[in-house]
């Protein structure tokens, strides 16, 4: 017998969100259920014990697919499957992948797999503002490493006013139209288009996204809580050597930051500058351990290498190429 755990979130115009958990999918590390009207998807997340040998990235694959049988058709013609993606499908999986992507710890590299399906559509209301949340809850309910919770919202501006997640309908007479990522703290990822707006009112439909991802935040923690899943699992996906990340940091820094500094226009020059301090501080490793070391090295000056451009670019305003 199972026992779902729901939680609801209702928007200002009285419809309500219910998210959904325990009763679908249950052997992918987390999974849920949202809906809102007769628009329902299903979103799982699974990811890999251990990282692959070698992986110093984070291998995360985002999906986003809505089935014909979603709005009670099926492929017909010649091809009696669904297809690949549509364009519209894999801006939707990018648009949810831009907002999880940062959060995952850095040293986590394992693979992980969001998948999000649409399940049923009512024709009224709008899916892929749905799929971040979807997403981000998934995550939540799974024991899997993650910085968050997120969520996405489209806000939409009608006759002067702001709509969150409006419906097929509303949006045709919008003159703002933007997907908001974000969580409690920080907005992520601002995707859409406006009809000759300012700045001024588009910071305002920004902050107007932000205060209901908040809420939908919120509900995500609880919804985490309920399932026991605010302790993550541990993990160990990287070897670090601190002694020569000190060393990597101490004698290359400066180096790095006198070329970023240097300002020279030409990409050439300034990427064999950057590799000779690199090439110089490897020759100072005893040969025996150089191999061994080499990695390590590369990783630890490519941070160097990046927060030397930062600080250059911050402190002093001055960019790479001059400009």
């Amino acid at each position: 017998m199972t026992n779902p755990i729901v939680k609801k979130i209702e928007l200002s115009d009285g419809r309500v969100i219910t998210i959904e958990t325990g009763k679908l999918a249950k052997q992918a590390d987390g999974s849920v259920t949202v809906r809102m009207n007769n628009t329902v998807l299903l979103a799982t997340v699974c990811a890999a014990k251990d990282a692959t040998p070698g992986v110093d990235f984070m291998p995360l694959q985002v999906e986003y697919r809505e089935k014909f049988a979603s709005f009670g058709r099926f492929p017909g013609g010649f091809l009696k499957r669904e297809g690949r993606p549509s364009d519209y499908e894999i801006l939707i999986s990018r648009l949810v992948d831009r907002a999880l992507r940062p959060l995952f710890p850095d040293d986590y590299h394992a693979e992980v797999f969001v998948n999000i399906i649409l399940f049923s559509s009512d024709g009224e209301d709008m899916p892929d503002a749905l799929a971040g949340l979807a997403a981000s809850a998934a995550l939540a309910v799974s024991d899997i490493p993650f910085n968050g919770p997120i969520s996405e919202v489209r806000v939409a501006r009608i006759d002067g006013e702001f709509v969150i997640n409006p419906t097929f309908k509303q949006l045709e007479n919008a003159d703002i139209d933007i997907i908001v990522g974000a969580t409690v703290d920080n907005i992520l990822m601002v995707e859409g288009e406006m009809s000759e707006v300012s700045e001024a009112e588009m910071l305002e439909a920004i902050k107007f996204a932000h205060e209901e991802i908040k809420r939908q935040c919120r509900v995500l923690m609880e919804l985490s809580e309920c399932c026991g899943k605010t302790v993550k699992r541990e993990y160990c996906h990287e070897e670090n050597d601190e002694e020569l990340r000190k060393a990597v940091w101490d004698r290359c820094y400066q180096k790095a930051y006198d070329v970023a500094r240097s300002q020279n226009p030409n990409k050439h020059e300034r990427t064999e500058a950057f590799e000779a301090i690199l090439e110089e501080f490897l020759e100072s490793i005893p040969e025996d351990e150089r191999e061994e070391k080499a990695p390590l090295v590369k990783r630890y000056y490519f941070e160097v290498e990046k927060e030397a451009m930062r600080r250059c670019i911050l402190d002093e305003g001055k960019r790479l190429d001059g400009r």
